[in-house]
This record gives structure tokens, C-alpha cells and sequence, in this order.
């Protein structure tokens, strides 16, 4: 009886594993290599928000979608989840600081309020950017602030405050329109605020911003997985060598090209038994707006776990068929695609550029802060890649054979949480930097 029982298991191993084998060659290299080429064209024109590059690139997207059987959303009508943010621009600024009147050059807001009147009386938090402060680190804490803030910066930092300034000069992108808290950067060797009056009016222009979302309902329909990349570039940049388009091939028409390819994958198994949505970000380049409005639309409780794929056309530190996963320590859904990949050629690692806070520069970091296993699987060596946001993030770049194993790899990592069998811990929201 035993041998007859070891028999079957046998059986069963090898034809589970042909299976697999089986499942696994809809994942082309041939059809991943004609979505990245179509994706990372030049008349995509880098496919930078707003253009009609980007149009493009989104109507690519929904049409394979369409061919491969995905249904929309819940109450879309198709697979454009568009959505409209608002670009700031500077028309004028008045500050007096202690008597003396500051130069509207050195003087930036960053505001969703087209008219902003501070003065002593209102409720205003002082900060101060000392000389020896980190700017870009400094920043980013004044701004989550959950409070207007007058932040009055160093001489020291006039470099770095002119280049946000003149980035903001171009007009600044903000989700909403007249609520929410202000913070107003001024360049001065002052250090404190005891009389201050700032007048402040910006001209708000409402944009439209298009997210392709589609699904494959599962047999829980209040339980979902997530699978992402971001469509979106950094467009026309100045000429190199008579080439302007930044095309962003691995950055991230790979993850968007994964996405798309575990989409058709998936459509080819057995119905999941939790439901699966397939989402092309837009506007993470200019800030995760896309993900942002994406993560108001559904319960965070209902999503199991978030895929994220960013910049898989190159292989990794750890060899070719590796990759790595963001915030590895955040929630086990690491070890549970590892544990999924034991015995084959694959293999997900933690992060190893824990100082580049990967975790947070892709869109992922959204419905983590929402407690969801959200994560970034990456392969791209993002401390020696000269190819990222330049002109030279072209097709001819990637390993194709690398890219398109990873797409497998991720397909057969992900397999149990999307039948169920696994279930990956949540994120503690207090360990996840707002």
C-alpha cells in the first residue's frame, strides 16, 4: 500500500510539474518583447503625463486587455479609471518676514489653494532648515506635516531651493483644490518668525489623468490580489547624441509589459479563487497620483496583496532569473513567494539597497500606508544603472530572456495567494513613513 501511495505522489509530481511547464509557456518571450517594443517606442514620446504620448500608451493598454478577456471594474464602463488632479501654477508672491520685504525669488509654496493669506494671527508651525540640515531630507518631513508650516531655509541651501522652486515655477500637481494644509519655503538667514505676512495666489488648472484597470473575478469577490506597473515616463528630455525621447523601457514599460503578461496567464487557468485586478498606473513619475486615486476606490481590507513590478528588464545583483522585493521585512509575502520558488531556477531576495528607499519610490507605498502587503519586485541595480531617466532607457538595454523569466517567476511565486492557500500578514501602518 505504501509503494502504490509513493506511486501516485510520484504521478502526481511529474504531472504537476508539466503542468506548470505547460502553463508557463503562454509566457513568451516572443509576445513580451511586442508589448515592451510597442510600449517603449519612440511615438510613445516617453509617454510623460498629460501628452498625447501617454494617450497612446493607455489605449495600447486597454486594447490588450480587451483582446485578453479581462471584464472593467465594478461600475466602469470600460478600462479607463480616469480622474482629474489640478497643476498649480505661481502668478504672484508677496512676503514680509520681520519687517523686511523677502524677494519673490526666494520665496516657493507648496499649496493647493489658489489664494494663501498667512499673517502673525493665523495658526502657523515655524520650522527652520539649519545649515547643517540635509535640504531634500528636511523637505520631505516639512511636507508631511500635518500643518501649515513656514519653513525658513538656510542661505547655504540656495542651490537645491532654486531648483524646487523652479520645478514648482512649471506648475505643481496637487490631488485636490482649496483644503488640506500649506507649507511656504523662505530662502533667508533668518531663524525666527515673530511678524510675518505672506500673500500668495496661484493659477489652478484641472488635468485629466487615466489609470487602465482590468479584472478576472475570482470565486471571493471581497478578497483581491493586485497586480501593477506604472505607464507613465518622463516624456522629451535634452538631446543626446541627436536623441531626445526618454522611452522608458525598463522605467517601467517592463513592469507594465509583466502586468500584462500575468493578466494573459492568468486568463488562461483555472478560475482564482480570489479575484485578480490588473492596473496601469498612471503619474507615478510626478506622484504616485495615480495609485493615490486608485487606493480611494477600494476597501484596503479587501486587498490580500499588491504585486507591484518595477523595472524587471535587467538582471540583479544576486544573477540572471533574480529579483528583489521592497520592504521584505514589512510582511511575509517575500517568504511565501520564496517558498513558492524553491526548486526552480527562480528566485525573489530582500532588497539590497535599503539606502535608496526603494520601498517608498514606486506605488506600492500607497496601500502599504493603508496596511496592505503591498511590495516592489524589482531586478534593476539602481546604484550603478546609467540608463535610468536618460535618453539610453531603451529596448536594446534590456535582457529579454531575464525579463521574460521574471514574468514567469512572479506567475508561479504569486500562484498560492491567488488560489488561496496563502494569505500574507498585513503591513503595521505606524513602521510605514507617510
Amino acid at each position: 500500500m505504501k509503494k502504490r501511495k509513493l506511486a501516485v505522489a510520484a504521478l502526481a509530481l511529474i504531472f504537476g510539474t508539466n503542468t506548470f511547464a505547460q502553463n508557463l509557456s503562454a509566457i513568451s518571450q516572443q509576445e513580451t518583447s511586442r508589448i515592451i517594443k510597442t510600449l517603449s517606442a519612440d511615438d510613445m514620446q516617453g509617454r510623460s503625463a498629460f501628452t498625447p504620448g501617454v494617450d497612446k500608451a493607455a489605449d495600447f493598454i486597454a486594447g490588450e486587455f480587451k483582446k485578453t478577456g479581462l471584464k472593467p471594474l465594478p461600475e466602469e464602463n470600460n478600462f479607463k479609471q480616469t480622474f482629474s488632479v489640478y497643476r498649480f501654477t505661481p502668478q504672484e508672491k508677496e512676503v514680509h518676514l520681520n519687517g523686511q520685504t523677502v524677494s519673490a525669488d526666494n520665496v516657493f509654496a507648496v499649496t493647493n489653494y489658489e489664494e494663501l493669506e498667512w499673517d502673525k494671527d493665523i495658526n502657523v508651525a515655524t520650522e527652520v532648515i539649519k545649515e547643517s540640515d540635509n535640504f531634500r531630507a528636511a523637505i520631505s518631513r516639512i511636507n508631511s506635516l500635518e500643518q501649515n508650516v513656514l519653513a525658513l531655509v538656510h542661505p547655504k541651501h540656495t542651490d537645491t531651493f532654486k531648483a524646487y522652486q523652479r520645478y514648482l515655477t512649471r506648475g505643481g500637481i496637487q490631488q485636490k483644490k482649496n483644503e488640506g494644509n500649506s507649507k511656504v519655503f523662505v530662502l533667508t538667514d533668518q531663524t525666527v518668525a515673530t511678524d510675518y505676512k505672506i500673500e500668495i495666489e496661484n493659477q489652478a488648472e484641472q488635468l485629466p489623468l487615466t489609470n487602465i484597470a482590468g479584472m478576472i473575478e475570482g470565486k471571493r469577490k471581497d478578497e483581491i490580489v493586485v497586480f501593477s506597473g506604472h505607464y507613465d515616463h518622463i516624456g522629451i528630455l535634452t538631446a543626446v547624441d541627436g536623441d531626445s525621447i526618454a522611452n522608458g523601457a525598463d522605467d517601467d514599460a517592463s513592469g507594465t509589459t509583466a502586468m500584462i503578461m500575468l493578466a494573459k496567464y492568468y486568463k488562461k487557468q483555472p478560475k482564482p479563487d480570489r479575484t485578480l485586478i490588473f492596473v496601469a498606473f498612471t503619474a507615478e513619475e510626478i506622484g504616485g497620483y495615480g495609485s493615490r486615486y486608485f487606493s480611494e476606490q477600494l476597501p484596503p481590507d479587501q486587498i490580500v496583496a499588491m504585486f507591484n513590478i518595477e523595472m524587471v528588464g535587467k538582471p540583479s545583483k544576486f544573477g540572471p532569473n533574480t529579483a528583489y522585493l521592497t520592504g521584505f521585512e514589512k510582511s511575509n509575502l517575500g517568504e511565501l513567494m520564496q517558498k513558492h520558488l524553491q526548486g526552480t531556477t527562480y528566485s525573489i531576495h530582500p532588497d539590497p539597497y535599503p539606502e535608496q528607499n526603494l520601498f517608498y519610490r514606486s506605488d506600492n507605498a500607497t496601500l502599504a500606508r493603508l496596511g496592505v502587503p503591498a511590495h516592489t519586485i524589482s531586478s534593476v541595480q539602481i546604484d550603478q544603472d546609467k540608463s535610468y531617466h536618460s535618453v539610453n532607457d531603451e529596448i536594446e538595454q534590456l535582457d529579454m530572456a531575464h525579463m521574460t523569466n521574471m514574468i514567469k517567476a512572479i506567475a508561479l511565486a504569486s500562484r498560492g495567494i491567488v488560489y488561496g492557500n496563502d494569505t500574507p500578514t498585513r503591513v503595521d501602518k505606524s513602521t510605514v513613513r507617510q
